[in-house]
């Protein structure tokens, strides 16, 4: 399980470090290889790969002749890269996916249960001054659920 949030350093070669308590479940779940993608909303995903394989499956399903379904599968699949993380536990974060996700000397990790989202240091402040501003209304689904 993949809880909590952790600044990440990028060095100049474009590698982070997996944070020592995650690095062994990672290790263990896919040895060291990991899938790193773009997400819709600018940040990007990190998943085991073995847990990725299932839903790039899924996303391969939908169909190529609809506009919205072509977009998630160009902007998910296309934007997909192994990644393995090295005897260091360092991982390296593409040119094209820094690009895309903003991400430059520092990342935020940012633990989502079954996988990670990667946001720029910057982009994640401005998620939780989103949160923060927002309604105080939980989605549908949660209306009924207590902390």
């Amino acid at each position: 399980m993949y809880r909590g949030v952790t600044l990440l350093n990028i060095d100049g070669k474009s590698r982070a470090a997996v944070p020592t308590k995650y690095r062994e479940v990672l290790m263990a779940e896919s040895s060291g290889s990991i899938v790193i993608t773009a997400h819709p909303h600018g940040c990007l995903l990190m998943y085991p790969r073995t847990s990725w394989e299932p839903i790039q499956q899924k996303i391969m399903q939908l169909s190529s002749f609809d506009k919205k379904s072509s977009k998630f599968q160009r902007l998910l699949v296309g934007y997909a890269e192994d990644v393995s993380i090295d005897a260091s536990g360092r991982f390296l974060i593409s040119s094209e996916l820094r690009s895309f996700s903003n991400i430059e000397k520092i990342a935020m990790l940012v633990g989502q249960g079954s996988h990670f989202e990667l946001w720029s240091e910057d982009r994640w402040v401005q998620q939780v001054q989103d949160i923060s501003g927002e309604d105080e209304s939980l989605p549908e689904e949660l209306g009924s659920f207590s902390l």
